[in-house]
C-alpha cells in the first residue's frame, strides 16, 4: 500500500443510511460535525458519556485513554466518538441529528452586564456581547467562557439572546480557579470572551403523544430553563403533551428559580439532604419520575446535572421501560 493510500479517508455509515468520510487523523465526532452529519455530544473531551456509541463494524482506536468506559462497556463494542478515530471504515449504531443544524462555533468578546447572588452558592452572571456580534444557539446549549488562559463550561439559562445578553447560572466550587474570579474579583464591565455554542442538549421532534419530562439537579436547571421558555412561546408543542419539571437539591435555600410564567408545565421541588420545614418531596429525581409514570413508554427525559444522576438515571429509567434514544443529557464534569 503506498502513503496515498494510507491518507484516503475512511467511510463511517449511520444506521439511518447516511454516511461521512473521516480522515485517519480526526476523530469520528469531528468529522461528523465538519460533514453537518452531527452526532450527540456535548464535552467533546471524553468525559461526558454523551457522545457513547456502538461499533457495528470496523475498527477505532482512542486518541487518549478511555476512562469512562466500562471494560464491559469497550468489550461490547462501544466507543466515545470524541475520542475515537477509525482505522478502516466503520458502522455505527447511531442516526445524525437529521435537519438540526447547529450555529458555526465562534469566539467572541463579552462584557459583564450583572452578577447577583441568587442563593448561598450560585450566582446569576448576565453577559453582554457585542451589537454586531450575532451570536446565535439553540436554547439548551452551553459556552465555554474563557478569561486569560481559564476556560470553563457553563449552559446558557435563556432561550432568546434579548438584547444581545446570555444568563448564566454559576456555581461556586471548592478551590476552584474560575470561582475565585466569579465570587471575589469580578466586577461588571470585566471583558471576557465566550466561545460557542456548543453542545447537542435541546429539544427534539417528538410525537404529540409523549409527554415531556425534565430532570435536573443543582445547576443543571440553566439548560433547562431556557428550553422551558422555548416550550411556553410555542403553545403548538405542548397543546397535547404533559410537560413534568423535577428538580432536585440538598436544601431548600438551593431552589433559586421557578417556572414562572411558563404554561401547562407543572414543576416539583425535590431535596435530598434534611430540612425540617420542608412540606414537599424529598429523594432522588429519577424516583420521584417513576413514582409518576407506571409507564416509560410515551415520554421523552431530558436530563441535567452531574454525571452520578444522568448515569443512574438512564440506567433506571431504561429498566422500567424508558427508550434509550428517548434519553437526552448534559452530564456536568469537573474541569479537573
Amino acid at each position: 500500500m503506498n502513503i496515498d493510500e494510507k491518507l484516503k479517508p475512511f467511510k463511517i455509515y449511520l444506521r439511518n443510511n447516511n454516511n461521512f468520510e473521516c480522515e485517519p487523523q480526526t476523530t469520528i465526532l469531528q468529522a461528523s460535525i465538519n460533514e453537518e452529519k452531527v452526532l450527540e455530544h456535548n464535552c467533546m473531551s471524553g468525559r461526558c458519556r454523551s457522545c457513547k456509541v456502538k461499533v457495528l463494524e470496523g475498527k477505532t482506536i482512542d486518541t487518549k485513554e478511555n476512562t469512562i468506559l466500562s471494560e464491559k462497556e469497550k468489550k461490547e463494542g462501544y466507543i466515545l466518538s470524541c475520542i475515537s478515530k477509525p482505522l478502516s471504515n466503520v458502522k455505527l449504531d447511531i442516526e445524525d441529528l437529521g435537519k438540526i443544524k447547529l450555529n458555526k462555533v465562534r469566539i467572541v468578546p463579552s462584557k459583564i452586564e450583572s452578577l447577583r447572588n441568587i442563593s448561598p452558592s450560585v450566582i446569576k452572571v448576565i453577559l453582554r456581547l457585542p451589537p454586531n456580534s450575532n451570536f446565535n444557539f439553540l436554547p439548551g446549549q452551553y459556552v465555554n467562557i474563557i478569561k486569560g488562559r481559564i476556560r470553563r463550561s457553563y449552559s446558557i439559562a435563556n432561550n432568546k439572546r434579548a438584547d444581545n445578553k446570555l444568563e448564566f447560572f454559576i456555581k461556586k466550587v471548592r478551590n476552584g480557579v474560575m470561582s475565585e474570579y466569579w465570587f471575589n474579583e469580578a466586577d461588571e464591565d470585566d471583558l471576557l470572551r465566550i466561545e460557542g455554542p456548543l453542545g447537542t442538549f435541546f429539544l427534539r421532534a417528538s410525537k404529540d403523544t409523549q409527554d415531556i419530562v425534565f430532570l435536573a439537579t443543582g445547576t443543571g436547571i440553566a439548560p433547562i430553563k431556557a428550553i422551558l421558555e422555548q416550550i411556553s412561546n410555542n403553545d403548538s408543542y405542548i397543546q397535547n403533551k404533559k410537560v413534568l419539571v423535577l428538580w432536585g437539591a440538598r436544601y431548600e435555600e438551593d431552589i433559586f428559580w421557578n417556572p414562572e410564567g411558563t404554561n401547562n408545565i407543572k414543576f416539583i421541588p425535590i431535596l435530598s439532604g434534611k430540612n425540617v420545614n420542608w412540606k414537599g418531596k424529598t429523594g432522588y429525581v429519577q424516583n420521584i419520575l417513576l413514582s409518576k409514570y407506571n409507564n416509560l413508554k410515551n415520554v421523552q427525559v431530558y436530563a441535567c446535572g452531574l454525571s452520578d444522576m444522568i448515569n443512574s438515571s438512564k440506567d433506571l429509567l431504561i429498566k422500567n421501560g424508558l427508550k434509550e434514544n428517548n434519553f437526552f443529557s448534559d452530564a456536568f464534569v469537573s474541569s479537573n
